[in-house]
């Protein structure tokens, strides 16, 4: 029986329902809440441009609210991990069932399986939706939430370096030599990075070579002097090609376009830690849901009336923040080459995996 971790249906089904309810009620909470917090910030500037009305508000929460499910769903389950273990252990059901021969590991079980089904869910769901309103939301921002030109290749604040020299925009439209920038400012740099002249204006046209800005206006740093001209034409060597592999976004990509990214990248001899490092995590991230009744579960064990039960909550949720903390430092680590993208990705959560079985086999009762 020991082995068996479903010794019954029943009881499966009973604690799966319990759990996906609580799961979905703390996930709707939050996301509704955070939602309204987020509008009381952004929905001026949305009504900003000329036109923009209710129907604009509508757009932007049907394009935040994916993020933010996607971002919060593992807090969710971590939430609602230890309201059902907390309830359980308050009513003694965890007394009985393990009266009744079974183990900790058949009492989580249930909890196990029904983390997992979340865990698959939420990587559809970031590949299908996520992506998508990543791509979409950037570019609206990146024109102040005026209209978005018709374009499936926009892309949002745009970073290009030539040698020591920088080309920023605040967002790129068009392919080939109808590509286009606008917001441009050019830096040009010495050697050791310290900068020489900044360059700014409102669009930049593919010159081949090079890009030229539109009404450019030119701040000497040497000489503290701001002059007007009438055109310029920066970035040689930056093609439109390059351009748009710079311009990558992996938060618009869906897993595979994201390898595909990875290995062009590889083949132009450009650095992919941080590509690696978010590739590796489409994977580690939605698996975190998997994590969470094994942190809480030291919510379930041990008697109501010893007077710890509130102790023991904190504790699990300590340990489920905990595994967030790690994991965002573990993955800014080897964005820039700290850890092996690999490590990065993965190791918080065998780390904390080994943490939470140790926690259950030691506070078991």
């Amino acid at each position: 029986m020991q082995l068996d971790f479903f010794p019954s249906r029943t009881l499966t089904l009973y604690l799966a329902k319990m759990f996906v309810v609580r799961i979905l009620a703390v996930l709707v909470m939050l996301v509704l809440v955070l939602m309204m917090l987020d509008l009381l910030s952004r929905t001026g500037d949305i009504l900003t441009p000329e036109g923009n009305g209710q129907a604009e508000i509508w757009r932007y929460v049907t394009l935040r609210v994916p993020q933010l499910v996607s971002r919060f769903l593992p807090y969710s389950v971590l939430l609602a991990t230890l309201i059902t273990l907390v309830t359980l252990n308050q009513n003694s059901e965890v007394v009985a069932m393990k009266a009744s021969g079974l183990s900790a590991h058949q009492v989580l079980a249930p909890l196990l399986l029904t983390a997992a089904l979340v865990s698959a869910l939420s990587f559809t769901f970031n590949e299908r939706i996520v992506t998508r309103a990543n791509s979409t939301l950037k570019a609206w921002e990146a024109v102040d939430y005026g209209r978005i030109p018709q374009d499936s290749g926009v892309r949002a604040n745009v970073y290009f370096t030539e040698g020591d020299n920088i080309l920023t925009a605040t967002s790129l439209v068009g392919s080939g030599k109808e590509t286009t920038l606008d917001n441009v400012t050019w830096y040009k740099r010495a050697p050791g990075g310290l900068v020489l002249e900044r360059v700014k204006a409102s669009e930049a046209t593919f010159a081949d070579p090079g890009w030229r800005l539109a009404n450019p206006v030119r701040f000497d740093v040497g000489e503290a002097e701001v002059e007007e001209l009438d055109t310029m034409v920066v970035g040689q060597s930056l093609t439109p090609e390059r351009l748009r592999v710079q311009s990558t976004d992996p938060d618009a990509l869906s897993f595979f376009e994201l390898g595909d990214t990875i290995s062009a990248f590889e083949a132009l001899g450009r650095r992919t830690s941080e590509l690696k490092a978010k590739w590796w995590h489409r994977l580690a991230g939605p698996l975190s849901a998997l994590l969470m009744p094994l942190l809480g579960s030291i919510a379930a064990f041990g008697l109501a009336r010893s007077g710890q039960l509130f102790v023991r909550a904190i504790i699990g949720m300590g340990l489920g923040f905990a595994y967030f903390v790690v994991d965002n430092a573990a993955l800014a680590m080897g964005s820039f080459g700290g850890y092996p993208p690999f490590l990065a990705a993965w190791a918080p959560f065998l780390l904390f995996f080994l943490v939470g079985e140790t926690v259950l086999i030691r506070t078991e009762e």
